[in-house]
């Protein structure tokens, strides 16, 4: 198990199975999670709003997939950057998880920076593993992947820990994202999740 608390976090271990059974109610994540091993895929995670989302819905007593619009999957490979064998790997995902319903996004964060100015404006360095792309995710509580190992394990990455995610805090991690950018996607969340305490980038 991967994963580095802050010092408001309370015990390591209470907070990671809490977020697994909060995990757990969203059989669609539980699917992935199952069976995203099978795709072998480098060094992946399922993350970013899905994780958060479901957490949200939990403690709103919203249905687990209630505002979710997708399930990002990510990887890093930098031995192949080629849009194409990201389209492979996307082409196995929505097979597999064709019957869910719901859109299963598949990402290699290796080569995230060769689209990135063009998408936002501005570009970015390489990210050298899949961690990294994390901790440059656009607010502290979304800053989570979640992963399954072929033996049954359970790893989470959490850079900024656990407690934002739980208190339903919306901080901007500003390491990559702009102003702009994180008051356009939080102010959507908060239409959906009127709990959540929004604050602002300054």
């Amino acid at each position: 198990m991967s994963y580095r608390p802050t010092g408001h976090d309370g015990d390591l271990t209470r907070e990671v199975d809490r977020l697994r059974e909060y995990l757990s109610r969203n059989q669609v994540i539980a699917e992935i999670l199952q069976k995203a091993p099978s795709l072998a895929m480098a060094n992946w995670y399922l993350g970013a709003g899905c994780i958060a989302q479901t957490v949200w819905n939990f403690l709103h007593g919203f249905e687990p997939t209630f505002g979710i619009k997708d399930y990002d999957l990510v990887y890093h490979d930098a031995s192949d950057l080629s849009l194409e064998a990201q389209t492979r790997y996307l082409g196995r995902a929505n097979e597999l998880f064709d019957h869910l319903h719901a859109a299963v996004e598949v990402q290699n964060e290796a080569r995230v920076h060769l689209w990135y100015a063009g998408h936002f404006g501005y570009e970015i360095a390489p990210y050298q593993s899949v961690e990294a792309a994390i901790n440059s995710w656009p607010t502290t509580a979304t800053c989570v992947g979640v992963r399954t190992t072929s033996g049954g394990g359970w790893q989470v990455y959490a850079p900024f820990g656990l407690s934002d995610l739980f208190g339903m805090i919306v901080r901007p991690n500003k390491l990559q994202i702009t102003r702009q950018l994180y008051e356009a996607k939080t102010e959507r969340w908060a239409r959906l999740w009127p709990k959540l305490q929004r604050l602002p980038w300054d």
